[in-house]
């Protein structure tokens, strides 16, 4: 008997590690499908020749990059590593808001989450999270009926957000690093951090999502700038 209660202790925690898994494989295969559905590959012949330097730097024969075909600006690396630039992103391009260089600085942010596993282990923390989320729901809703979904929402929202910011961090010092190594320098990528609140900017009176799991710009420049000074670069 005594094993069986510790059994149906258990049963609750092993239900959300179960439901995590569930919820962690029908995202991966949601979101290669809904990119592969629309998506093309990127055309521009300016930023083609960018997308050479940068392969030329890693030694590489090509880099591929896709066009998702939805508005808001954003550049993303797939779980199975692939590189993807919005529709949105392209249309600031054309419109001159932004250079190809800045464009050069957001692939090249996306190859280092690809290049340092952060597209792949950020499933699997998405897994974990939910399992987490419905674990702690399971146990605080007994003690705290009505608020323990809430609190639980509310603790694994700000564990997710810190761990994508360490990742941006990582990603920013990667790019930072191949920029250099490319010719375009890091003012690129601080330029266009000073751009992306505007840029992402859903509505009048919203905060830009990118917000939620990114640092703060200032943040961002500062630590680009120590790594200048480390690397003995000039602050352009």
């Amino acid at each position: 008997m005594p094993h069986i209660r510790h059994m149906l202790k258990l049963a609750p925690i092993l239900l959300a590690l179960i439901y995590g898994l569930v919820t962690w494989r029908f995202s991966v295969w949601r979101t290669k499908a809904e990119l592969s559905a629309k998506s093309t590959l990127l055309r521009d012949p300016a930023l083609l020749s960018i997308t050479d330097r940068l392969a030329a730097a890693l030694e590489m024969p090509a880099i591929t990059v896709h066009v998702y075909e939805i508005e808001p600006v954003n550049g993303l690396a797939a779980p199975d590593g692939r590189i993807f630039l919005t529709r949105g992103f392209l249309r600031k391009f054309n419109e001159g808001i932004v250079s190809a260089e800045e464009m050069a600085s957001v692939i090249a942010h996306e190859l280092g989450h690809v290049a340092l596993g952060h597209t792949r282990k950020r499933m699997i923390d998405f897994s974990g999270q939910n399992a987490l989320r419905a674990a702690l729901a399971m146990v605080l809703s007994r003690f705290i009926p009505g608020l323990g979904v809430w609190i639980a929402n509310a603790l694994t929202t700000l564990v997710a957000a810190r761990l994508s910011r360490n990742d941006e961090y990582e990603a920013d010092e990667y790019a930072s690093a191949l920029m250099v190594k490319a010719g375009f320098g890091t003012a690129p990528l601080k330029s266009l951090f000073q751009k992306l609140e505007a840029l992402t900017q859903a509505r009048a009176g919203t905060a830009p999502a990118w917000l939620m799991s990114h640092p703060k710009t200032a943040d961002r420049i500062a630590a680009i700038e120590r790594l200048e000074k480390a690397w003995g670069i000039g602050q352009a």
